[in-house]
């Protein structure tokens, strides 16, 4: 690890000293100076956090990033209580190493990046991410703009789609008018209708005066459909002759009045389908749906998790008053293998929650109150279920143990007393486990 630590970041164009031991970096720190350090946690003689204490005595401000194929919260806690810029648990991605020691350098500070162009884009109004994914989404938002057709935006709760209509809104030139919101999941039946076509004075018990409507409110601009797909079949047929004839009568009114909207729609019903079941009007449908966009998942937008995870650190430790940098590595790997059922929404509201709890300069994993929540998704999607001819639980039980005992020798990089130890399990356990299941692995040297 030593050796390929120092070929690959000598290839990055850093200047590399290696040491072979704890003891020995302690000499080379006496000696010389260093921009960073890292250092793995379990050595001979003097440990990893011997390490950390010595560099800090030497200089506080030198960045210690530590590895340790035996990571435990407890020993990250320690770690950054004692000043270690970021805690790697073995066996770290090579991109993720890289991205650590640029970032503890400077050399690319995640504050100094700059918008780029649409290749690469950081930002897009309020919405955040770089993926291919979303450079598209970007891409479509810039050409649908300059358009007046009627959009439907469809994608996962939390995915962002009240974003995506309002840059579509600042972007177009309907930006100097309002765009009006309505929630059609939020608003109850019986009032949805005098709320979109307001009402005359006497129409109906408390109507005691004139009211306008939502699209009164929105002539010239946008009305967003949030959750169309909510929407009952009496107040369909109405919607689809605004969109028809561009006019509307009040409710209690005789007048059709004229206006000019463009008709933004979000959901995250499959509406094809509804159409099929009938629970959506077809021609409602094709009327709405002119340019369809479709906003990705959060688990399928690769490489926005983290550039994500680090907006909401600094918005929320800027709100709260704390100063918090950034989500430790270990931490973000727990959020990497997380499916996030409730999208960006879901991110946002666990970065909130792990700031607000967090005593250091840098997220832990302990608080992160995710670790319950993956278990609980990760049973619910795993856990064999009992059939109508029940079950062999001892073949059930005999295939997780193989899942564990593989992943746990991976993990120790082929080393039986490091897997042993990470399983909890004594190292003969763990070699009659081996033979039991038929796993070849190599004795320690």
């Amino acid at each position: 690890m030593r050796e390929f630590l120092e070929i690959m970041l000598t290839k990055e164009g850093y200047q590399v000293t290696a040491a072979q031991d704890g003891e020995d970096a302690c000499k080379i720190l006496v000696r010389e100076t260093f921009d960073l350090v890292i250092t793995d946690i379990r050595m001979r003689n003097i440990n990893g956090m011997g390490v950390l204490k010595k560099v800090k005595e030497q200089d506080p401000e030198t960045p210690v990033i530590l590895i340790s194929a035996f990571a435990t919260p407890e020993t990250a806690v320690e770690a950054m209580k004692e000043g270690a810029y970021d805690y790697l648990p073995k066996p770290f991605k090579v991109n993720d190493l890289k991205r650590v020691v640029r970032d503890a350098l400077s050399l690319e500070p995640p504050a100094s990046k700059e918008k780029k162009g649409l290749s690469g884009r950081l930002h897009f109004g309020c919405l955040i991410g770089e993926s291919p994914q979303m450079r598209k989404v970007y891409d479509l938002i810039e050409r649908v703009s300059r358009t007046k057709s009627n959009v439907l935006i469809m994608g996962e709760s939390g995915t962002g789609k009240e974003l995506v209509a309002k840059a579509i809104h600042n972007l177009s030139d309907r930006r100097n008018r309002p765009i009006v919101v309505i929630n059609c999941a939020g608003m109850p039946e019986t009032l949805i209708e005098s709320e979109l076509f307001g009402h005359r004075k006497g129409a109906f018990t408390g109507a005691v005066a004139d009211k306008e409507g939502l699209f009164d409110v929105a002539d010239g601009g946008t009305v967003f459909l949030d959750e169309v797909g909510e929407l009952s079949p009496v107040i369909q047929v109405k919607l689809l002759r605004v969109i028809q004839e561009r006019a509307f009568t009040a409710v209690g009114g005789v007048e059709m009045k004229q206006v000019d909207v463009r008709f933004i729609s979000a959901t995250n019903k499959d509406l094809e389908k509804e159409v099929l079941n009938k629970n959506f009007r077809e021609d409602l449908y094709f009327r709405l749906n002119v340019i369809p966009i479709i906003i990705p998942p959060l688990r399928e937008r690769e490489g926005d998790l983290a550039l994500l995870a680090q907006h909401f650190v600094e918005k929320c430790s800027l709100q709260m008053g704390k100063d918090i940098k950034k989500i430790s590595t270990y931490a973000m790997d727990i959020l990497s293998h997380y499916p996030f059922p409730g999208n960006v929404r879901e991110l946002e509201n666990i970065v909130e929650r792990s700031v607000a709890l967090e005593a250091s300069n840098i997220v832990l994993p302990e608080s992160l109150t995710l670790s319950r929540l993956k278990r609980e998704v990760e049973g619910k999607g795993t856990r064999a279920r009992i059939g109508p001819d029940g079950i062999r639980l001892d073949k059930v039980m005999a295939e997780i143990e193989r899942e564990y005992l593989v992943e746990a020798l991976e993990m120790a990089r082929g080393s039986k007393q490091a897997a042993a130890e990470i399983l909890g399990i004594t190292l003969r356990s763990l070699r009659y486990r081996l033979e039991k299941q038929g796993i070849a692995a190599e004795d320690d040297s």
